[in-house]
């Protein structure tokens, strides 16, 4: 995979994660006040960054030829195409005294970074098809 392809795939999966953790991240606001609601929260970056990172050690790594499909798979690179986003449930707090661990103004401005960082993908967006074009009127 090149590397227009897969900075265009990553783009795209960052802003549907991105939506994703809008929507959560709205839900938690909606439900402030409910009794016993536990916010949540999405988990995204660490999963992708653990796939890249064994994808640089498959590189540098010894491989071994398996023969068979029942033998072991060792060194074997997650890819990051089958990282999907996790919804986490946060069970251990409590900042009410009704059971509920959301904070409004914590879920507001989280709300505002999340449509900064989806403005910001859709101009690295932009900016990678310009590239493309102003290579090809070239």
């Amino acid at each position: 995979m090149n590397s227009f392809t897969r900075s265009i795939d990553l783009l795209q999966r960052e802003m549907d994660v991105s939506s994703l953790r809008y929507q959560v991240t709205s839900n938690n606001l909606a439900n402030a006040e409910t009794p016993n609601f536990k916010r949540q929260t999405v988990n995204f970056e660490s999963e992708l960054k653990r796939a890249f990172e064994s994808e640089k050690m498959a590189k540098d790594s010894f491989h071994l030829t398996r023969t068979d499909d029942r033998h072991i798979k060792i060194n074997q690179p997650y890819d990051y195409r089958e990282v999907q986003p996790r919804r986490v449930t946060d069970y251990l707090s409590t900042a009410k005294a009704n059971g509920n661990n959301v904070d409004a103004e914590y879920e507001a401005n989280n709300i505002l970074q999340i449509q900064m960082q989806y403005r910001l993908l859709t101009q690295l967006t932009a900016f990678e098809f310009d590239q493309v074009n102003t290579a090809m009127k070239k």
